[in-house]
This record gives structure tokens, C-alpha cells and sequence, in this order.
């Protein structure tokens, strides 16, 4: 779904996407056979990071750089079972999300078309697992705005105005991705046209309208 004046004519355009849901097939049913792998309840993942109140407390810490990666890593093991691994939690967990082939190319095609690219992601966590790099999409973008690197997270307002200012365009001409949709209305009230990631297809066709570019999947 688009909300918000459509970015179009001639010029230059600014395009700012979410990380994981968005470059990202969706994790949530890597995660559930991650979870079985490791000896616990198919939805123990979501559960402790979404629904157990430390294991909110700690995420929330960690997108925004009050703690690193390797002490949410210790804690969150702790929550999910004594038998759990602390070592390297997350980069285990995320290890087999695949990319979102088709996503890439619309963000490599909208680069190629000289349009400017942005990289707003509420982060979890650098090292020791680095998801940007694991993915290798860090030098698809010429900005990068990283909550844990920035200290606020989406859907803190500061963030998208951070985001216009490092893009270095207005908002009228810029398009921001998301996958939560409560993430969106704080863009689009700056006047950034918004787009809901539910299904990568329809989204990388609403992309191609929006940007008058053709994502072209490579071998």
C-alpha cells in the first residue's frame, strides 16, 4: 500500500528502506526452525524478544546502543533456556534469512537510474554479526542510519528527519519501506511518500511505478 503523494517527476528521488522484512525475506519461519534446531518451542524466538518483558527491555536497549550485540547475546540465551548458547546468538539466528532478490535489484536499479539511496534500520546489533555485511547490501546505499550507531530508533520522528538530512533531499521527493507499519506514519507526516512491505512482489512493482525504474534479477 502507498501512502502519500506519489514522488514523481523529473529529478532526482531519494528511496529509504527498512532492513530486515524489506531487504530480507521475512525471518519468522527461519527463526521457527532455527528455534527447533536449538532445542526449543517453534515461536520461543518471537515470544522472548516480543512478548517476555526482559527480553523486550533488552532489544530495546540493543537497537539503540545502550548495550552491544555480545551482552544481548548473554541475556537473551539466558531467557530463552539455560541450555541455549550465548555465543553468537543473533548471527546464528539470522544466518539462513535469505535476501530479497528482487528488492536488491529494485534498490541496485534505482541507484543505477541516479537516484540517492538510504539505509534506515532499526538495528540488532554489529558484532560479532554484522547482518548488514552478511547480507551484503552495505554499499548498495549512499547513507546509512543505523539506531544503534544513532541512538533513537523508528518510529522516533528524529530519526526520519535525520534520514531527510542525510539524503540531502525534500521529503516530498523521497519514497520510505517499511515492513511495521507502525513505523510509517511518523515519514509520512514529514511528507515522505510511505510504502507497507507485506509481499515483496507487489512492492517492488509499486517501487518500479513510483521510480520509473525495472528491477532486473541477475543470475
Amino acid at each position: 500500500m502507498v501512502r502519500g503523494g506519489r514522488a514523481d517527476g523529473d529529478g532526482q528521488l531519494g528511496l529509504i528502506l527498512d532492513f530486515a522484512g524489506v531487504l530480507t525475506a521475512s525471518p519468522i519461519e527461519v527463526h521457527r526452525a532455527w528455534c527447533v534446531s536449538e532445542g526449543l518451542e517453534p515461536g520461543a524466538w518471537r515470544a522472548t524478544l516480543n512478548d517476555h518483558p526482559e527480553g523486550r527491555r533488552l532489544y530495546s536497549a540493543l537497537e539503540i546502543g545502550e548495550i552491544g550485540q555480545a551482552e544481548w547475546n548473554e541475556g537473551t540465551a539466558a531467557l530463552l533456556g539455560e541450555h541455549v548458547d550465548p555465543v553468537n546468538l543473533m548471527g546464528r539466528a539470522w544466518a539462513d534469512v535469505p535476501p530479497a532478490r528482487r528488492m536488491i535489484a529494485l534498490a541496485r536499479a534505482a541507484r543505477a537510474a541516479g537516484h540517492r539511496l538510504a539505509l534506515l534500520s532499526n538495528s540488532f546489533g554489529l558484532d560479532p554479526f554484522n547482518p548488514y555485511e552478511h547480507m551484503g547490501i552495505w554499499d548498495l546505499f549512499d547513507v546509512h542510519i543505523v539506531s544503534e550507531l544513532e541512538g533513537l530508533a523508528k518510529p522516533d520522528p528524529a530519526i526520519y528527519r535525520l534520514a531527510l538530512e542525510r539524503i540531502g533531499l525534500p521529503a516530498e521527493r523521497c519514497v520510505f519501506v517499511d515492513d511495521h507499519e507502525v513505523n510509517l506514519p511518523p515519514a509520512a507526516e514529514l511528507g515522505i511518500t510511505t510504502v507497507h512491505a507485506t509481499d515483496e512482489d507487489r512492492v517492488v512493482a509499486e517501487l518500479e511505478a513510483l521510480l520509473g525504474v525495472t528491477a532486473v534479477l541477475t543470475v
